[in-house]
């Protein structure tokens, strides 16, 4: 049997749970048709999760739609980073760079099963580097500043490291021209995992939560936004609610053009890539910041296990929101900077996952999107829907209480939030140090749930071959796929290998090789029938293969 080692929890509702928390599709969508709530949010990544959690922490009756499946949109798609950002603080914004700095001690305390320190490298070069001799003087000022409004929480200050101990670090570092290095100290997530406990912790908290249900539009009595027609599943649903939350990104504006016609657009979408190869191919030990030739930016080299995951955020887009990837000219020029930065030659061959997303940046459509505010935006429209854009993912635990700070302006009520101190499922108890020392199994699920870790363990305690791996050459388990079926509302071969787990991002063919068996699974557990079995997996190697063209060929085919 595999067992979590755990301290003495905070004692909260979701921190207490002595059986799993199962979740059945077809048990929400009767809540959903059944009941009026006191907030419907709408959106279910990062920010619509904590919207809801804050709603029902506060004692408010309250449930969240999602179109696609939860996180499926930036959020499982962000650069995976609980951060203050050394850029805001180069743009001015100390005020966002504190807040934010506070909002990652807090994550950190929730979810430390989640949210992991990192150490950031810059490497210090002659020439051709992020920072030269002459610049790090300076930039070790902007560390300080880093460090004392609020990066100090974390537990280590920045460091001066000589060549030597860069190398240590970073052994594949192109040496001719290095002069030392910085490194200072942020945390890193799975911002799908985090998306979906945070959602999973409302859930046990009493909220109703239901992904692939796509508000078709707006319910109005009055002049005022009283709900949501929703089809789920080939049903239709009309959820009625005293408040509605527009929470969905990028699409904002669609859903605020339903609820006024006289909306004018406010978000301009922001395009991130990241691209994945394995990690003897570079060979860090935490993430190093490197410049892109002959662009006014630099990209991050992280390493995640046996991957490097390599990105940069913030080109502006104007394609179609629903299918966003990496482009194989974006490919090139990651595999460029990491090469120019790099002993070894990387290629496109080497690239085993990618991932496009779009930050819903809100402001002016002229500039560099690079040097846009990442401040959110919370606004009651006329017809009383709070609409929510901007911000990032740091911060969404403080723009979920501010939202329903403003759906308690329109229900006409009071109560405080209680997210601040609220461990999420798993955090409560969690021993990092003493799960990492149990190596193995137990140590890849408790980084994973926390302490639910036992949950998934009880199932492999059951059917010992379910701890046999899924995907060949990474750690999940076929245990996590009859997990996710039962206890995360998983629904096809794409939710467990693109979110449950991010197998597509880290071994992408590697996981089309497995789609079937994870059908197969699927198939068992949600009472499927051949034919849907077979079109979810056949649906997920299409979406691979696109995937695969736009990177490689450079095309949409």
């Amino acid at each position: 049997m595999i067992t979590m080692p755990a301290r003495k929890p905070r004692r909260t509702a979701a921190a207490t749970r002595r059986t799993p928390l199962l979740l059945d599709r077809a048990d929400q969508k009767r809540q959903l048709a059944d009941n009026t709530y006191d907030v419907l949010v709408i959106g279910g990544g990062v920010t619509g999760a904590y919207a809801v959690l804050d709603a029902v922490s506060r004692g408010l009756s309250a449930a969240l739609v999602e179109k696609d499946d939860f996180a499926s949109g930036t959020s499982s798609k962000s650069s995976k980073m609980v951060h203050g950002g050394l850029r805001y603080i180069e743009q001015g914004n100390i005020n966002l760079v504190r807040h934010s700095l506070l909002e990652r001690h807090r994550f950190r305390k929730n979810a430390p099963h989640l949210v992991h320190r990192l150490p950031f490298l810059f490497p210090i070069l002659e020439k051709e580097g992020v920072l030269d001799a002459r610049l790090a003087k300076g930039f070790e000022g902007l560390l300080w500043t880093y460090d004392l409004v609020g990066g100090w929480r974390i537990g280590k200050l920045h460091q001066r490291l000589t060549v030597p101990e860069v190398l240590a670090q970073a052994p594949t570092l192109r040496a001719e021209h290095l002069k030392g290095g910085l490194v200072y100290f942020d945390a890193r997530t799975d911002d799908a995992r985090l998306v979906l406990t945070i959602l999973r912790t409302a859930a046990a908290l009493g909220a109703t939560v239901l992904n692939g249900a796509k508000a078709e539009s707006l319910l109005m009595e009055g002049g005022k936004v009283a709900g949501a027609r929703v089809s789920a599943d080939g049903d239709t649903l009309d959820i009625r609610a005293r408040a509605v939350v527009n929470a969905t990104g990028v699409w904002s504006d669609e859903l605020d053009a339903k609820a006024d016609d006289g909306h004018s657009p406010r978000v301009r979408p922001a395009k991130g890539v990241h691209i994945v190869v394995p990690w003897d191919k570079v060979r860090i030990n935490c993430t190093v910041t490197v410049p892109i030739p002959g662009r006014a930016r630099r990209a991050t080299c992280t390493r995640w296990g046996n991957r490097v995951v390599l990105g940069t955020t913030d080109e502006d887009y104007q394609g179609s929101a629903d299918d966003v990837h990496c482009t194989r000219e974006e490919m090139n020029f990651l595999l460029e900077g990491a090469n120019t930065a790099f002993e070894g030659k990387l290629t496109p061959d080497d690239v085993v996952g990618s991932i496009g997303g779009l930050r819903p940046l809100v402001g002016s459509k002229e500039g560099a999107t690079l040097d846009m505010s990442r401040d959110h935006h919370i606004t009651i429209g006329r017809t009383n829907m709070v609409t929510v854009t901007g911000g990032k993912l740091t911060t969404s635990r403080h723009m979920g209480e501010l939202i329903i700070d403003k759906v308690m302006k329109v229900l006409g009520r009071t109560a405080k939030s209680r997210t601040t101190h609220l461990p999420l499922l798993g955090g409560a108890g969690y021993d990092a140090e003493a799960v990492a020392a149990s190596g193995g199994i137990a140590a890849h699920l408790g980084e994973r749930y926390g302490t639910e870790a036992r949950f998934v363990g009880d199932l492999i305690q059951d059917d010992p071959s379910l701890a046999e791996p899924i995907v060949a050459g990474l750690a999940y388990t076929k245990a996590e796929v009859v997990y996710a079926a039962r206890a995360e509302l998983a629904r096809s071969v794409d939710d467990v290998l693109s979110r449950r787990t991010r197998a597509r991002l880290f071994g992408r063919d590697a996981s089309a090789d497995a789609a079937e068996a994870v059908g197969a699974i699927l198939g068992r557990e949600l009472n499927l029938t051949e034919a849907e079995v077979e079109r979810s997996v056949a649906e997920y190697l299409a979406a691979v293969r696109h995937e695969k063209s736009v990177l490689l060929e450079g095309t949409a085919a």
